[in-house]
C-alpha cells in the first residue's frame, strides 16, 4: 500500500472508532430496521458501491461477485446499494449518483469505479467515510485501496501471446493497432501502456499513429475496424481492444476479409461473450479479469477496514483465454451467475 494510504487508513481507522458510539443508538432506532451498526453485528454495515455501467456482462459479473460477499456474510453487511449510470461515458449521472451517496450520512462506506478518476477525487475530498476505488484507481488520500486488475500488466501479457499466436499464424511483419476505449480514461490509458509495452518488448511494431477510439462501444469499434481496413488492404497482423465487446464486433467485421483471416484479435476483460467467441473461432484470444473477485474482494476489503482489520490494494489477478482455456472459464460464469 501507499504510504499515503496507510497514513490515510490508520487516520480513517481511528476516526471509525470515535464514530462508532455515536451511529450505534441511532441504527438501533432506525424504523427500517437495516441501518448498519458500529461494529458490523446485528444490523450490519450499509455500503454504497457505484459501477461505472450496470448496462454490460462485466459489470453485471463485478455486481454478482459483491453480492455473493453479503448473501456469504449478512450478520457483516445489511445492505449494499449497487447502481451505475446508462453507459460508460455517462460522466454526469455518475458523479450525481456520487454526490447523493455522498450525502447519505447512513453508509458506512463507499466502494466506487470512477469514470473520471480526478472529479471523483475532487468529490470525495470532504467525506470523512472511507472511500474504496475497483476497476479503476483513484489517485488521492481519501482512497484507502484499490481492488482490481494491474490494467498494464495484463495487457502486457495479453500482447506478448498475441505476438507468439501471429508468429505461429505466420505473420512476418508483425505490426499491432489497438481499437482503443474513452481517450483520457485512466484504465484506459493503462492498458494501451501495456498494450504498447508487450507488442515492443517481443519485437512487434505498434502503430500509434493508427489508435482508433471507439468510447468502448461495438459500434463504434465496427467503424474503427472498417477504416483499418481501408488504410491496411492487405492485413495486419495483430488487433487489440480495450475491451471484448470492441475486439469481437472487429472481428466480426473483418470475418469476410481474406487479408485478416490469419490476424490475431485480443480482447480484454474475459467476458462470457468472448469466451463464446474464442470457442467458435470468431476472435482469437481475450486477457480475463476476475471480475467477479473484484466485486467480492471489493466489498470484504471495506468490511475488514470498518471492523479495524487489515487491508489494503488487492490486485485480484489476470489469465490470457484461448481456444484451450475458454470452456472452463464458461464453466465458471455458469457457477458465478447461477
Amino acid at each position: 500500500m501507499k504510504t499515503k494510504r496507510l497514513l490515510a487508513a490508520l487516520m480513517a481507522g481511528s476516526l471509525m472508532l470515535s464514530m462508532a458510539a455515536c451511529s450505534s443508538d441511532t441504527s438501533a432506532s432506525s424504523d427500517s430496521g437495516d441501518q448498519a451498526s458500529s461494529d458490523g453485528g446485528d444490523g450490519g454495515y450499509r455500503l454504497s458501491m457505484i459501477l461505472k455501467t450496470n448496462s454490460s456482462e462485466f459489470w453485471k459479473v463485478i455486481q454478482a461477485g459483491a453480492e455473493a460477499y453479503v448473501e456469504e456474510h449478512p450478520d457483516l453487511v445489511s445492505e449494499l446499494s449497487i447502481k451505475g449510470p446508462p453507459s460508460e461515458t455517462s460522466y454526469q449521472d455518475q458523479i450525481n449518483m456520487i454526490k447523493t451517496d455522498l450525502s447519505d450520512d447512513t453508509f458506512d462506506g463507499y466502494l466506487i469505479a470512477p469514470l473520471q478518476s480526478e472529479s471523483v477525487a475532487s468529490l470525495i475530498a470532504d467525506t470523512e467515510k472511507p472511500v474504496m476505488a475497483f476497476d479503476t484507481d483513484i489517485d488521492s488520500d481519501k482512497c484507502l485501496a484499490f481492488i482490481g486488475t494491474g490494467n498494464k500488466e495484463a495487457a502486457k501479457q495479453g500482447a506478448l501471446a498475441a505476438v507468439e499466436a501471429a508468429k505461429a499464424a505466420g505473420w512476418e511483419t508483425i505490426q499491432c493497432i489497438e481499437i482503443a476505449g474513452v481517450q483520457g480514461d485512466a484504465t484506459n490509458t493503462a492498458r494501451m501502456e501495456g498494450y504498447e509495452e508487450g507488442i515492443t518488448e517481443a519485437g512487434g511494431e505498434w502503430m500509434a499513429d493508427d489508435v482508433q477510439y471507439a468510447d468502448a462501444t461495438a459500434t463504434k469499434a465496427v467503424d474503427a475496424m472498417n477504416g483499418i481496413m481501408g488504410r491496411y488492404p492487405d492485413g495486419v497482423a495483430i488487433i487489440c481492444s480495450n475491451n471484448d465487446d470492441m475486439a469481437i464486433a472487429a472481428a466480426r467485421t473483418a470475418a469476410s476479409n481474406p487479408a485478416y483471416e490469419n490476424t490475431i484479435f485480443l480482447g480484454f476483460d474475459g467476458q462470457k461473450s468472448a469466451c463464446e467467441a474464442v470457442l467458435s473461432g470468431d476472435l482469437t484470444m481475450t486477457a480475463a479479469q476476475n471480475n467477479f473477485d473484484i466485486g467480492y474482494k471489493a466489498v470484504e476489503n471495506m468490511v475488514k477496514c470498518l471492523q479495524g482489520e487489515e487491508y489494503g490494494d488487492v490486485d485480484t489477478s489476470t489469465e490470457i483465454v484461448t481456444a484451450d482455456t475458454a470452456q472452463d472459464r464458461l464453466d465458471r460464469f455458469a457457477e458465478w451467475l447461477s
